[in-house]
């Protein structure tokens, strides 16, 4: 192959670790926060223009979606770690390989939900309890939902591939496609404009019908007009058949990874459940800091995305000495960027509340008062985040849920059941601080003395050389950080696998 073939893929090996994080990570932040604005901007217009029964429909018909999204996160995740390892290692047979089968599960798996979701979606919202009002409405909404999930899926999959082959800036601009062409055409599909009918709520899930398929096809275009070297092509169809060890990969060490993401919204659920106790104000000054908290962690996971790419393509190319700078570099980051977010929000949280309050509401005060305590844990939950990343690239995925389970169901939520008695609400504001700083020190003892540098994401056919620089990082204290993020960013253009091609020819 020719090195035009490499274009788009992206050594994540060489260069300075920091701007390479920084180059890579960024992008992912920046994609976050514009699927959050885009998500409360579809709110308003479904809320303040069709009813509070159409916004209690698209809440309930919005859980189902996160939950199949969430799903299928860690099977995404894993994906993004083989191609990661097959990308350090320059062998870009082994990583179209995992493009193949990976396309092919993705796109069989989403072509069944879509199926089955038409007909089940009635069943399914009955048996979560929506209101009888709403009903209706988030029948229609959740219809249009499961028809749109291939291509999420689709899209999820292929940023996740692009990620692993060290590029985050490509899926960012076609997510920032797909946010825009979804704010502009809600309202449009919404209340209908010349030939275009009024859907109502039905056409808030079109526009994310559109939105998604509209970027999924430009992705897939531009792929192939770079002639990227994840591009499958026609004469390629014979990578589509599975390999039975790519998928056991997958589906081993994808599930326990996304498992994460269940035990998290568990222990949310559970926090949500023991605060409503105390009544509406206190809910409500929750409530609100949770909206602070949705951005105050997006650093953390941004820099813990770059770290687990850094380290997968770290890991196939023998590169141990840079898996223990990612882990270092990411460690620092998320100190800097995560603590740039909170000290203005301690220093001015009566503007930054007041955005979700009036500040003569007793909840106000409530709000001040635990976002002083908790939103410190985010400094220890970015470490954690790190450190699993980290870990997670080599294949050794069971550790970091062992520590999450057990900061979260053995330390956290036992901590705001028990020593309310004694420290009243307190006790549930201190459990997030709590929690964290112990799933940061297990992190960071796992690292140290842990076997994960003997992990293997899948039985490869030659073995990856890591022994010597394997035992001779010493694992600095400071070394910290957590669990599941995907991705790799886009390093200079002198960082990109020109050699890639040539070698799988």
């Amino acid at each position: 192959m020719s090195s035009s073939h490499a274009r788009g893929s992206h050594l994540l090996t060489e260069g300075p670790i920091g701007r390479t994080m920084i180059s890579f990570a960024l992008p992912i932040m920046a994609g976050n926060a514009a699927q959050s604005l885009n998500g409360s901007i579809n709110s308003i217009w479904v809320g303040r223009y069709l009813g509070e029964a159409a916004l209690t429909a698209t809440a309930n018909a919005n859980n189902i979606m996160f939950f199949l999204i969430g799903s299928i996160f860690g099977i995404g995740m894993a994906a993004t770690i083989l191609i990661g390892q097959a990308t350090g290692a320059r062998d870009l047979a082994r990583a179209r390989r995992v493009m193949g089968t990976s396309a092919s599960f993705f796109i069989g798996l989403s072509a069944l939900i879509a199926a089955a979701g038409w007909f089940l979606a009635d069943p399914v919202l009955r048996a979560m309890g929506t209101p009888a009002a709403a009903l209706p409405l988030a029948e229609q909404y959740l219809q249009v939902i499961f028809l749109s999930m291939p291509f999420l899926y689709a899209f999820a999959f292929v940023s996740a591939a692009l990620r692993g082959a060290g590029d985050s800036r490509t899926p960012f601009r076609f997510l920032l496609l797909s946010v825009a062409l979804d704010i502009a055409l809600n309202p449009l599909l919404i209340f209908g404009w010349g030939p275009v009918p009024a859907l109502g709520i039905a056409g808030s899930a079109a526009s994310t019908f559109f939105a998604q398929g509209v970027s999924l096809a430009a992705m897939l275009l531009h792929l192939r007009r770079k002639r990227h070297p994840l591009w499958l092509g026609r004469q390629d169809a014979h990578l589509l058949k599975i390999d039975p060890d790519v998928l056991r990969a997958l589906i081993v060490k994808g599930v326990p990874m996304g498992l994460q993401m269940v035990l998290i919204s568990l222990a949310m659920i559970a926090m949500i459940s023991l605060v409503n106790a105390h009544g509406t104000v206190t809910a409500a000054g929750y409530g609100a800091a949770l909206q602070l908290w949705t951005y105050v962690q997006m650093p953390a996971m941004a820099i813990g995305a770059a770290c687990s790419s850094i380290a997968a393509q770290s890991v196939g190319a023998g590169r141990w000495d840079r898996v223990g700078a990612a882990a270092r570099t990411g460690t620092m980051f998320n100190f800097l960027m995560t603590g740039a977010l909170i000290a203005p929000l301690i220093l001015f949280d009566r503007y930054t509340l007041a955005l979700f309050l009036p500040e003569g509401s007793a909840s106000f005060e409530i709000a001040r008062h635990l976002n002083h305590i908790s939103v410190w844990s985010f400094l220890f939950f970015g470490v954690s985040f790190v450190i699993s990343g980290v870990v997670r690239a080599t294949g050794a995925v069971i550790p970091p849920l062992l520590i999450l389970g057990f900061a979260l169901w053995g330390i956290r939520v036992p901590f705001a059941t028990w020593l309310q008695p004694a420290l009243g609400t307190d006790a549930l504001w201190w459990s997030f601080p709590v929690s964290a700083l112990c799933s940061m020190l297990m992190s960071i003892a796992y690292y140290r003395w842990g076997g994960w540098r003997k992990a293997r994401m899948m039985a490869a056919p030659e073995r990856v050389a890591a022994p010597v620089a394997a035992r001779t990082i010493a694992a600095p204290a400071e070394v910290p950080a957590q669990p599941p993020a995907p991705v790799a960013d886009a390093c200079p253009d002198d960082g990109r696998v020109a050699a890639v091609a040539a070698k799988a020819d």
